[in-house]
Formats: C-alpha cells, sequence, structure tokens
C-alpha cells in the first residue's frame, strides 16, 4: 500500500549507484513479472509516482490520504488474519508459472540471447553492476527462492566493496547529496522563486532555456532581433510539447499552459520588470556588452542578471553593467531540455545575494546546481576542450581518426571527441580561440597541442567547419556519416606506433588532469561539483564516479605514476598536479 501523493516515488534505484536491487529485489521482481518486464526496472532505476506504480503492479493498493495509510493496512490484515493463503507470495504457490515463461521457453531463451548483446553494446563491459542484475535475474527464472536470494546477495556485497560500486555511491548518492543540500549557496540568505524572467537570443540555447523555465510554471518573455525569430523560438517548446502529448506524459491542457508562459517579442521593453535576465546571444564580447548596455535597466529592483556563456569571462561581461555585483555566469547545456547540470560562474563583484539567487532558480527548474570561479573556459569547458583537443592531437600525430573515436568509447564517453567537436563546430571552436587569444585571455605559445589547433584551423579554412556547415572530420548523408577522406589521407600514419591503452589514458588523463587543476586553482570549490560536473555536464564514464573521484579508486601514487610515463612519452601536459603529491603524502584521499 502506498500513499498516492507526489512526493512518494517507487522503483529500484540501486543500479544507478553502481549496486544491484538487494534484499530480493531481483528475483522476486523477475518471479512476479517475468524478465522481459523486469529487466527494465531494476536496469534502468525507473522510479514513479504511486499511481503510476500501483497501474503498473508493483503495489497493490492506493491510500488516498495519508491518515488512512495505516488503518487501511491494518484493515487488511484483520480481514485476513484467518487465511492462511493470504500469508503466502504467488511464486511459493504451487503449479506457479513465471509470466512469459522460464528458460524452458524458447521465446524467453531466445530474449536473453538478444539482451545479453544489446546490455554489452549498452554497457560497453564497464558496468559490472548491470551484468550481475542481467545474471541473476536469469538465474532466478531457474533457481528456488532461497537459492536465487543467496547468488543474489553475494553479488550484491562483491558490488559494494568494489573500486566501481565505490566510485559510483560516492558520486550519486553521497555528493549528489551535497549539491542537492546547497554546499555552495551562500549562507544567510532565504529561498527565493521567480515567477518572471527574460531571455534573450532565441536560438539553440535561449529556447531550450525558455522552455525549461516555462515547465517549471515560470513565466518568459523571449527576445530576439525580430518577432519572427522570437516566434520561431518559442515554436521550439511547441514542437517538444507536442511530442509529450503523443507519448501521453502531458495532456493538451498542459501543453497549452505551458506555450501561455512564453511571450516572444522584439522589444527590449518588454522585459521590464523581469526578475532575472539570462542573455543567450552569440559568443562574441562587444554583441554581449551591447546587449547587456540596452536591456539591464529593465531589471525588476534587486533582479539578477545573467549571462550564458561557456568561454567569456563573466568579470569582463559584467565590466557593462550598470550593477556588476547582480552579475553571473548561468551555462546550461545542450540540449537544454535534456541536460540536467547548470555551471553557475561567479565573478569578480558577484555578490552573495545574487549567487544565491542564481542557485534557487537553477533548483527551481529542476536542474543541478554547481558554483565556480571566473577563470577561462571555467571548470567544464575546460576540461572536456582538454580531452576533445587531444583526440584532436592524436589525429594530427597519425593515430587513425576512426580509432580515435572508437578508442574513446570504449573507455566510456558517449560519443568520440571528433564525432563531438563536429557537433560543437570547428568554425565555433576557431573563433573562440581568435577572441581569447584577442582579448589576451591565452597566448598562443603556452598551447600544448599546437598540432591539434593547426589541423583544425586547415580544416575550418577549407570550409569543413562542423556538420553544421555541411561536414568536419566526417561527411553526412543520406546513407549516414563516413570519415572525410583526405583526413585519412593526409594525417594517418600506417607505421604509428602507439597502444590502445595509451591512446585511451591520454585522452581520459587529459580530462582528469585539468579537473585537478580547477581545483587546486580554486575553480572548483569541492569535490563533489567537480565530480557531478563531470558526470552530467560533459559525459565523464559513470564508472568512474567523477574524474576526481577516479583518481581516488586509481590509487594516488600509480596515478602520479602513469601520469609520469604519459609525460616521458608524449609531453608536459600529462604531469601530475602537485595537489595529488600533497593528498599522497597527507595520507588523504579527494573528497
Amino acid at each position: 500500500m502506498a500513499w498516492d501523493d507526489k512526493s512518494v516515488l517507487i522503483g529500484l534505484p540501486e543500479a544507478t549507484l553502481g549496486l544491484l536491487p538487494g534484499g530480493g529485489g531481483i528475483v522476486r521482481m523477475t518471479k512476479k513479472f517475468g524478465i522481459q518486464k523486469a529487466l527494465p526496472y531494476l536496469l534502468e532505476g525507473r522510479i514513479m509516482p504511486a499511481a503510476q506504480a500501483h497501474a503498473e503492479g508493483l503495489i497493490d493498493e492506493l491510500a488516498p490520504t495519508l491518515d488512512e495509510l495505516i488503518p487501511r493496512a491494518k484493515a487488511w490484515i484483520l480481514a485476513h488474519k484467518d487465511d492462511p493463503e493470504a500469508a503466502i507470495q504467488p511464486w511459493d504457490r504451487p503449479g506457479y508459472v513465471i509470466p512469459g515463461g522460464d528458460l524452458n521457453n524458447p521465446v524467453v531463451r531466445g530474449f536473453i540471447h538478444q539482451f545479453a548483446f544489446k546490455l554489452f553494446e549498452q554497457t560497453r563491459g564497464l558496468l559490472p553492476n548491470k551484468q550481475l542484475i542481467f545474471d541473476i535475474a536469469v538465474e532466478s527464472l531457474k533457481l528456488d527462492l532461497d537459492t536465487a536470494l543467496k547468488i543474489e546477495g553475494r553479488g550484491l556485497v562483491t558490488l559494494i566493496v568494489s573500486p566501481i560500486g565505490k566510485n559510483m555511491m560516492s558520486a550519486n548518492f553521497l555528493q549528489m547529496g551535497e549539491i542537492r543540500r546547497g554546499v555552495s549557496r551562500p549562507k544567510g540568505y532565504e529561498r527565493s522563486t521567480v515567477s518572471r524572467i527574460g531571455v534573450i537570443g532565441a536560438g539553440m540555447m535561449g529556447q531550450g532555456i525558455a522552455y525549461a523555465a516555462a515547465m517549471a510554471g515560470v513565466a518568459v518573455v523571449l527576445k530576439d532581433v525580430s518577432m519572427a525569430a522570437a516566434e520561431r523560438g518559442k515554436g521550439y517548446s511547441a514542437t517538444l510539447l507536442d511530442k509529450a502529448v503523443a507519448k501521453g506524459k502531458i495532456d493538451d491542457a498542459r501543453r497549452q499552459a505551458v506555450l501561455d508562459r512564453i511571450t516572444p517579442t522584439d522589444r527590449t521593453e518588454d522585459l521590464a520588470g523581469c526578475e532575472l535576465i539570462i542573455e543567450a546571444v552569440f559568443e562574441k564580447l562587444e554583441l554581449k556588452h551591447q546587449v547587456t548596455t540596452e536591456a539591464e535597466p529593465q531589471l525588476a529592483e534587486g533582479g539578477v542578471w545573467a549571462s550564458n556563456t561557456s568561454t567569456l569571462p563573466i568579470s569582463i561581461l559584467a565590466s557593462a553593467a550598470a550593477d556588476p555585483s547582480r552579475f553571473v555566469g548561468l551555462h546550461f547545456f545542450s540540449p537544454v531540455d535534456k541536460m540536467p547540470l547548470v555551471e553557475i560562474i561567479r565573478g569578480e563583484a558577484t555578490s552573495d545575494a545574487a549567487l544565491a539567487k542564481a542557485f534557487d532558480f537553477v533548483k527551481q527548474i529542476k536542474k543541478t546546481p554547481i558554483v565556480v570561479s571566473d577563470k577561462v573556459g571555467f571548470f567544464t569547458s575546460r576540461t572536456i576542450g582538454a580531452q576533445l583537443w587531444e583526440g584532436i592531437e592524436l589525429v594530427a600525430e597519425g593515430v587513425h581518426p576512426i580509432r580515435v573515436d572508437n578508442l574513446a568509447k570504449a573507455f566510456g564517453m558517449p560519443v568520440g571527441p571528433l564525432t563531438l567537436h563536429d557537433e560543437i563546430s570547428q568554425r565555433l571552436s576557431v573563433e573562440v580561440q581568435e577572441t581569447q587569444l584577442a582579448m589576451g585571455l591565452i597566448k598562443e605559445s603556452d598551447n600544448p597541442r599546437a598540432g591539434a589547433t593547426a589541423l583544425v584551423r586547415e580544416l575550418v579554412a577549407q570550409g569543413r567547419g562542423g556538420r553544421h556547415y555541411g561536414g568536419g572530420y566526417y561527411d553526412y548523408g543520406a546513407d549516414g556519416k563516413h570519415i572525410w577522406p583526405e583526413l585519412v589521407s593526409r594525417y594517418y600514419r600506417a607505421d604509428l606506433n602507439i597502444s590502445d591503452d595509451d591512446i585511451k589514458d591520454r585522452m581520459l588523463f587529459s580530462a582528469v588532469i585539468e579537473s585537478l587543476k580547477c581545483l587546486e586553482e580554486g575553480v572548483l570549490h569541492t569535490v563533489a561539483e567537480g565530480n557531478i560536473g563531470s558526470l552530467m555536464g560533459i559525459g565523464a564514464p559513470a564508472w568512474t564516479g567523477g574524474y576526481i573521484q577516479f583518481v581516488n579508486s586509481y590509487g594516488l601514487q600509480r596515478f602520479i605514476d602513469r601520469c609520469a610515463e604519459l609525460t616521458d612519452r608524449y609531453g608536459d601536459r600529462f604531469r601530475a598536479p602537485a595537489i595529488v603529491a600533497e593528498k599522497l603524502a597527507a595520507g588523504a584521499s579527494f573528497t
């Protein structure tokens, strides 16, 4: 029985923590529902409201109010006290047949055979808990309850003490808890909510921010240079909502209510009274300064101005503001409707009050906030950039581009660095570099991956600025994507001798080292934010528990030693940051 309230959520989330549903979770679910129906609950960690759980058979009865819950349970017990059958689970009854069949059923055997390949394709063998969940579910089809429970219990203990289990528990449970409790939110400020915000720029990022806010019940003024552009931005929300209606996730009334909260406009004065204005225009300093100067006066008293930037320092952007203390960075990730993280950047003048309001807004729209200090690339762009450019450097040295992308996926990246860069756009990367050079934020002489930079600039000069511009490292057509032949003919060296382990570690360690530098330099304020930020914002492999937690499980001395090997072979950029040796000397880990 369960209370039918939105606060009551039911499911088996252990798979997301690197564990398995113990206490009979796997065995009983498999015997009750059959393996085909049980596996999605067990492997995906689905969590659902009580009403949905009741409809799907996970619970037997709902209580409409909390006061009725215990009396209903007691009444059921009293009504069945003389019924010995009430104490017997279905699978303990003679002649019970598992729904869908057991291993004697050829359909079930075929399903298991196919699912084993599918699961390995999804996890790439990097998440042992999911493989174990599947194995125990299969065993539950042929074993008696007690024997199956014994195997399940042993599996759970194995995972609890495993490095990957510790990594995932640490990040997804303990450190996520720290962030949700507001570890980096300034203290002494009451929780706040906003009822009306402005979003300037109705392009890919702006339209996504507008949708996320409107879905959370916030009224949005969506401004662009023309009414047509602003309407197109609102149309993005309509498209997403139409898909949700088609899938039965929302009804027409909810769809219309969300759309009604978004007001498209081309008039700056329509932003008057907004409690928060988020600028989401192109990454050009002059343009962002112009937008700030024109629209900041429209802020409500005590309101906050935010820039959605991934590359430009907030302190420099804030120089155009009349009140830099109310200026903060809000770095959303694309696509905004799916990506759960927001990186909040504190500029030199950003006040605690403004930071607290920005933090509360991110929570209000059901995103996860991390707070970082203002330095070139902040945390997420800087870290994923190091990994991406290392992948390109490998190609520039002569490694086959397909090998680079495949080995990145082999250690757990969602996509390879070349595929990712085609989506981000080589042209945009060059523009950002040129802007940062012109602003004096970086120096050409400090570039540790000159080969990669030269390769990308050459591609852009030949009109290969990324997928949006017709192609980059890959050509795109009706039959899918194929590596650009000239990339192979001009750069690939068949005689190059480099191991798979070195290729994988160069890409993985690049991101880990950059994360450690961010912690060392104070860009990151906590280890938790580094781990959660890398997992939720830039696709760090789940088995690592985040890029900083990875060092703990790898071993600090072993990490230093491996960095030294990579440094000797490939350059000083792989030297372990001093903070690792300091932790080792203190007998501590990164917590």
